[in-house]
């Protein structure tokens, strides 16, 4: 029974290569689907990076920028977000974007309801070490800072 509950959204998942073209905040990026594919906007799926107005917003945007701008990476994409991003894990010579930010300390693992995220191990071996948002006792998590802010405004 559980198998055939899983066998839909195994064969929803999209795996494809793309380059990574543009990398918006710390958790988006814009990719091209090889060869010449359409042009896709995607959420890092399982991470959640600080806002780019927002204590560490800019640091986890270069960070990921440094690691895949201008990239080929290998991307699994499960599903669409409320925002029309696709949402997506990344890998990048053999290694997972999203934990190897998180691990960095540029993001936590993302939380909902109880669970504590894909990303847990990474986020706890951050905190430990004090890397990047960690270092901040008072770091905020986005979704907190978003509620107590609003979004990040551009002129």
């Amino acid at each position: 029974m559980l198998v055939a509950l899983a066998m839909p959204l195994l064969a929803a998942e999209r795996a494809y290569e793309a380059r990574v073209t543009r990398v918006f905040d710390g958790d988006t990026v814009w990719v091209q689907p090889l060869p010449e594919g359409r042009y896709r906007k995607l959420r890092l799926d399982g991470l959640d990076a600080p806002e780019i107005c927002q204590t560490g917003g800019e640091a986890a945007r270069d960070a990921l920028a440094q690691r895949v701008l201008r990239q080929v990476v290998r991307v699994s994409e499960r599903a669409i977000d409320d925002c029309g991003r696709g949402l997506a894990r990344l890998q990048h010579q053999g290694e997972d974007v999203g934990g190897w930010l998180v691990g960095i300390g540029h993001a936590w693992s993302y939380r909902w309801r109880k669970s504590v995220g894909p990303y847990q191990r990474e986020e706890a071996r951050a905190r430990v070490a004090g890397l990047g948002l960690f270092a901040d006792p008072q770091a905020e998590l986005p979704r907190r800072f978003r509620q107590r802010r609003g979004p990040c405004v551009f002129p």
